[in-house]
Parts: C-alpha cells; structure tokens; sequence
C-alpha cells in the first residue's frame, strides 16, 4: 500500500495540473509544443504565407499551417465556431474578428495570456481594448480597422466631409462622367452592421453602450442614418448593384472605374494604388455635419483552449505581433498594424501617404460593443437595414429605427 503512494500522489499532481489549466491552458500558463495550425479569414493580398515561411524556416519542428477561411467574417466565425464547439485541436491559433473576443472567452474556447509576454503599451490603446474581456487579455492585437472613404481624385477637387457634399458630387460626377457615386457594403452580413453603425455614429448617436447591457440607439438618429442610405438608392447615387456589395466586390468595383467614391477598410488601397497610382485619394469618413465616425475593425490572435501545443501558439504568436512583422504586414499586406510608432514612420508615411488620417480614424473610432451576444444583435441590424434599402421608397426610415430599437432591446432583457 505504502509503494503505491508515489504513484498516487503523480496522479493527483497531473489531475490538479489539468483543473488549473497548465495542460488545457488556463490561468497558469501554456505548454505543449509541435506543428500548429493558424485558422483566419482568406488571404486576399497573398501576403500571409511569405511572413510564415520566415517562421518555418527558423522553426522545423514547430511549422505552422495556414488554414484560409471564407472571406465573410460570418461563415469565418461560423467555421470556427463549430470546430470549438467539437472541442477539436484542429485550430491552434485563431485570426479573430475583434468583436469575437467576449463571445469566445465566455464560452471557454479561448484561453487568457499573459500581458507581460506582449509590449502592450506600445500598441494603439484603443485596440488594446478589443482584446480585453473581463478585465483580463484573451488575445493580441495583430491588426487594426477603420473605414475610411477611397475617392478619385481626377474627378474630385475637394474630398467630401459632410453627406450633403458626397450626395451632390456624387450626383454631378455621375451626370458629367458615367460613372457611379458611392458604394459600402450593403449586403445583409457583418459589413453592413458596420456601415450601418457607422452611419449612426456619424449622425451623433450610438447603437449599443460600450458594455453591451444597454441599447442606447436614438430612433431619430437612427432614421437619420438609415435615410441617409436609402436616399441615395431612391435617387440614384448609390447604385443598386451596392446591395450585393461586399468588402471584395467594392473594392473591385472601385478601382476598376466603376465608383467616383467608395468605403472600404485600409487594405483596400495597395491594390487600388497599383490600378489607379495618383488618380487615388484617400480621406476620413464623412458624416452629418463633419467628419464622421468610423468602427474600429481589424484581428486579434487567440489561441484555442483545445490546441495541443499552446506554447508554441504563443511564442508565434510573440513573433507574429513583433514590431518587425508589423511593418511588413503593412508593406506586404496594406493592413493597419498595431504598433502606434508605425504610424508616425516618415518612410512609412512617404509610401502610405494615408497613414495620419487612419491614425486619426482609429483613434476617432468607436468599438462595436462587448457582448457574448454579438452576433445575434449584428444579425437583427444587418437584417433590419437590408430591408430598408431593399425596398428604400416604401419604408419608412422612422419605422425601422424603432423598430430595430425594440428587437436589440429584447435580445438584451433575455440574455
């Protein structure tokens, strides 16, 4: 009896390790290390793979896969979602939409890092913030968002601030030009949550509180916002063809000629300025009065409570966010890093002439509200506003602002 202690006492070592978390990556820290899997959204600049090879050439036994996701946030949520929920070790390192951060933490499919492990304090603060839930970090910051509006400049003498100023240059470049005026991204998805909330905040209002508890959306503001859209479908400078329109096709249609204006997130415009070189102009959002508010976008690295080789998630994870990296996920990708003294890199700005006015956006932006259910309010107001603009001569702006008021706030009483 007394020899088996030793074996005993091993057992319930291991058993306490794994109900703290050092096995399954709690609290306590990471381990396990070997080949992972890095799950996000399609790579629609091909830029990812070079930044992996760097890697993989300095780490054989720890080589990392890219697993390319669709390109809507929706079904790249959907995939991953349904993988966790499998508790499959499939997905070590996930690409997360920063609104996703509460919803996986919640749910347990993420696990907690370490703050010291990341130099937080040099990042955009507001994107830090994307990655806390809790009060502790369930992710880092990898890339940051915000909308910005792409304009021609050959046909624009002065960018728009105000929708009154997109509205009638929109409507006299079509008439001159044959060309469209202005296109977001319209199609019943996550995007048009965002176009949606983008609209609001630049009319002065907003639709949730920061915490999610709260619908805090004024009906009058709201049916400012929601008119400002389906006045341009009734009347012609937003083109139908916008209804379909998601972050590819505007982009697309955009530097092809097609669109004098469009909003699109920040990696739009290396393969715009390879189209269009000086014809490209860039500007913050507009808005009612002035200029308008955009929602602060981009992804945050998590590592999957279910990885088997969470260390090494980690430590890629250190390296994928480095300051090094960081630039060249801008230089070869065009999206927004993380790191704020990129943006105040006078070569940088000298390629990226942008670089100040994004700066000044996501400092502007407004985060989309924490909340474990996210997706079911962004799906009552994406669905809400496609109607809208669907049938934009027949709704009622009013009706519909109301209306999407009380839907958010009974998905808020029974959560």
């Amino acid at each position: 009896m007394l020899r088996s202690l030793p074996l005993m006492l091993a057992v319930l070592l291991a058993a306490g390790c794994a109900a703290t978390g050092e096995e399954g990556g709690g609290d306590t820290g990471t381990s396990g290390t070997g080949p992972i899997t890095f799950a996000t959204g399609r790579d629609t600049t091909a830029y990812l793979q070079p930044l992996l090879d760097r890697w993989n050439q300095a780490h054989p036994a720890e080589k990392v896969t890219l697993l390319e996701l669709p390109e809507v946030a929706d079904e790249q949520r959907a995939q991953m979602v349904a993988n966790l929920q499998a508790q499959s070790s499939r997905y070590d390192v996930l690409g997360l939409d920063v609104v996703w951060t509460a919803e996986f933490a919640e749910n347990g499919w993420i696990i907690p890092l370490e703050r010291g492990l990341f130099p937080l304090d040099r990042f955009l603060p507001p994107v830090v913030e994307t990655a806390v839930y809790k009060g502790k970090l369930w992710a880092v910051p990898y890339t940051s968002n915000a909308g910005l509006l792409y304009y021609r400049t050959d046909l624009v003498k002065k960018p728009p601030r105000t929708w009154a100023e997109l509205r009638d240059q929109s409507r006299e470049i079509t008439k001159k030009h044959n060309i469209e005026g202005y296109a977001g991204q319209f199609l019943a998805y996550e995007g048009l949550t965002v176009n949606f909330s983008e609209a609001v905040q630049s009319a002065g209002g907003q639709i949730l509180g920061h915490d999610g508890t709260e619908v805090t959306l004024d009906p009058a503001k709201g049916a400012i916002a929601l008119d400002f859209l389906m006045r341009g479908l009734r009347e012609g400078w937003i083109p139908k063809e916008s209804l379909s329109f998601k972050e590819e096709e505007s982009r697309l249609a955009f530097q092809d000629g097609r669109l004098a204006f469009a909003r699109n997130w920040p990696h739009a415009y290396g393969p715009a300025k390879a189209r269009l070189g000086d014809k490209l102009g860039v500007t913050r959002l507009p808005g009612l009065d002035g200029p308008g508010s955009s929602t602060l976008g981009g992804a945050n690295l998590a590592i999957s409570a279910f990885s088997k080789h969470q260390h090494t998630a980690q430590e890629f994870i250190r390296y994928f966010t480095s300051l090094e990296n960081e630039r060249r996920v801008l230089t070869e990708g065009s999206f927004p890093p993380v790191w704020t003294e990129l943006y105040d890199d006078p070569d940088l700005i000298k390629r990226f002439p942008y670089l100040p006015v994004l700066k000044e956006s996501i400092l502007a932006a407004k985060a989309r509200p924490v909340s474990a259910n996210y997706n079911q309010l962004s799906l009552v107001i994406a669905s809400s506003v496609a109607k809208a603009l669907s049938t934009p001569t027949t709704e009622s702006a009013d009706d519909v602002a109301a209306s999407m008021k009380s839907e958010l706030e009974e998905i808020i009483r029974t959560q």
